[in-house]
């Protein structure tokens, strides 16, 4: 007869409580992440680690701002202090998507197509080539598994994972979480390793839905579900602080 505990890690979890438990793994140990506009899920990811961070011993709290927030933001001009801090050292982690994302880690963020006539328009790279080179720890997320957006080579260069020698680049990627999986990125061979498969999918569904290559880690295996901790944090504390910028999505997770 199954506990409770193992009814909720196996038929309870949604997969949004399953991609934010990832993220805040992903940045154990961060000193300061932030987090930009229309990002609910890394921000709620961020905010998990902010809890977590605040009972560890080994650690210091994490800084969390996201963009948005008067609640969880200390900035007052945005994205100026935002590239303010990513030059002087003083932000740790970051998170960015693209319509398009290579296996070298390179992103598309302004559309496909030749450009400038290109056949589809996205809203433009930002900062994203600034912030990439030099916020260290930088994750790429996107929900949406699919060869359209995982392609063999982006249609256009947003932002670089290339880093020359003689480049100052303290940053780069470091991982990317999707509705399928979790990729590592390895820097010297420019590639990804898959490192899980969230539960219900396999690895044959990616193989077939990422048009680039990437390698298998040693110890490949399935995205563990949130332990019951980690749980009661994500449908109890995080679900109320996210809510203050994202009240739709907070009421799409457990109370």
């Amino acid at each position: 007869m199954s506990t409770v505990a193992e009814r909720e890690s196996t038929h309870e979890i949604l997969p949004l409580e399953r991609w934010i438990d990832v993220i805040a793994q992903l940045l154990h140990g961060v000193r300061h992440v932030a987090v930009g506009a229309s990002s609910p899920i890394p921000g709620s990811g961020a905010l998990l680690a902010r809890a977590l961070s605040e009972v560890d011993s080994a650690s210091s709290p994490t800084r969390v701002s996201i963009l948005g927030s008067r609640t969880h933001n200390a900035f007052t001009n945005g994205g100026v202090e935002l590239f303010d801090m990513a030059a002087t050292g003083r932000i740790d982690a970051f998170f960015l998507g693209g319509g398009q994302i290579d296996g070298e880690a390179n992103i598309n963020l302004v559309g496909t197509g030749t450009y400038p006539r290109t056949e589809v328009r996205w809203p433009g790279s930002f900062g994203s080539a600034y912030l990439y080179h030099l916020i260290p720890r930088v994750i790429l997320f996107r929900e949406e598994h699919s060869r359209r957006v995982f392609v063999p080579r982006v249609d256009f260069v947003s932002a670089s994972s290339i880093k020359r020698d003689a480049d100052y680049r303290p940053g780069g990627p470091f991982a990317l979480l999707t509705g399928l999986c979790l990729f590592r990125f390895n820097p010297v061979k420019r590639r990804f390793l898959l490192q899980s498969i969230h539960p219900g999918h396999s690895l044959e569904e990616v193989n077939d839905q990422t048009g680039f290559d990437f390698d298998l880690a040693q110890d490949m295996g399935q995205t563990p579900d949130p332990d019951t901790k980690r749980l009661a944090l994500i449908r109890g504390r995080v679900r109320h602080e996210i809510a203050e910028t994202y009240p739709h999505f907070a009421s799409l997770l457990k109370a």
